[in-house]
């Protein structure tokens, strides 16, 4: 199987994105299996060099093809867009906002080409975009509105278990006004294709209860009678694996340990609790129906401990390794 390009943009100049990546990139057994590329500031990620103290040389190129994927060797498109003079660790500066948004718009760019089959985000500052007038909430809004792609999926994926959302950033009462028949059968469909997608086959899909118990029959709230028992037995008519409502409490134990291929859980909290349980560190992220794979690290900027040397880089380099690890299947979809 041919090593994939794997996209990189480093993040927030400011933030622990330029240490991680730096951490992530000098370890043999990340840069071994795909061709790894960062988008970002060469001044910055020397920087980062010195204060983790890894072995790595920077190699400036211009395109993936010019890489030299070995051991010690960091593949960077320099944007060259920091001015060291007024730049500082921890702080919302708004040249920082600006640099990391051009970042992720050159990896963007890199995998509509097709030079490179997916992208391994680090993190963006909401507030760093906001001073440099960049109007974007995060990766999310950029991604969709520069692929041109309409309502994106989120999956999370720690180990073997792996989540899909039926709402994101919403209050908890507004997540449950928003449970419908419809909704619950369209996640499903979504869910089902991505996964097919990544290469699981005929996957096997369970539905997380809204209520304590599942609601116990309506005693407990009554949107599994009204609106997930109905979607569920109507898919399972039509012979689709797809299971539930089960206890919240239960079932991702269950996907945990092979039962089911993916939950899906119908509010946020719900499974990042669950998956940032078995493993914070760990959890990736993923955003599905893009024109290509991208997976994310899990965490911030973390301001607060940035240059310090000593942000953990262990969720970058499981977004590394997924990206890697489904990057082929996402290759060849179009003939699954």
């Amino acid at each position: 199987m041919n090593k994939e390009y794997i996209v990189i943009p480093m993040g927030d100049p400011a933030g622990v994105g330029p240490e991680i990546v730096v951490k992530s990139l000098a370890k043999s057994e990340i840069i071994e299996k795909n061709n790894l590329i960062v988008v970002g500031d060469r001044k910055i990620l020397e920087k980062a060099i010195d204060i983790c103290n890894v072995k790595l040389r920077i190699k400036v190129i211009q395109a993936p093809k010019e890489g030299n994927y070995t051991e010690g060797i960091l593949n960077l498109i320099d944007l060259d867009n920091i001015d060291l003079d007024t730049f500082e660790y921890g702080q919302v500066q708004a040249q920082c906002g600006q640099a990391a948004f051009d970042y992720i718009k050159t990896a963007i760019d890199l995998c509509l080409s097709g030079e490179v089959v997916a992208m391994a985000t680090t993190t963006l500052n909401k507030e760093a975009f906001k001073a440099a007038g960049i109007n974007y909430i995060g990766h999310s809004e950029i991604l969709e509105d520069l692929t041109h792609t309409q309502n994106p999926l989120t999956m999370f994926q720690v180990k073997d278990l792996r989540v899909f959302f039926y709402s994101k950033h919403v209050p908890l009462k507004k997540a449950c006004e928003l449970i419908t028949y419809e909704g619950i059968q369209e996640l499903y469909w979504r869910s089902k294709e991505a996964l097919e997608v990544l290469g699981v086959k005929e996957p096997k899909i369970a539905v997380a209860g809204l209520n304590p118990h599942s609601g116990e029959h309506g005693l407990f709230g009554t949107e599994e009678v009204d609106y997930v028992i109905p979607a569920v037995n109507d898919l399972q008519a039509k012979g689709e694996k797809v299971y539930g409502p089960i206890g919240a409490d239960s079932v991702f134990y269950q996907a945990l340990n092979g039962k089911y291929d993916a939950v899906l859980s119908l509010y946020h909290d719900q499974g990042h609790i669950a998956t940032k349980m078995v493993d914070f560190n760990r959890t990736v992220s993923f955003t599905h129906n893009l024109p290509f794979l991208r997976t994310s690290v899990d965490h911030g900027t973390a301001f607060d401990i940035a240059g310090k040397g000593i942000a953990s880089e262990i969720s970058l380099d499981e977004a590394i390794y997924f990206a890697g690890l489904y990057a082929n299947a996402f290759r060849h979809k179009g003939n699954n």
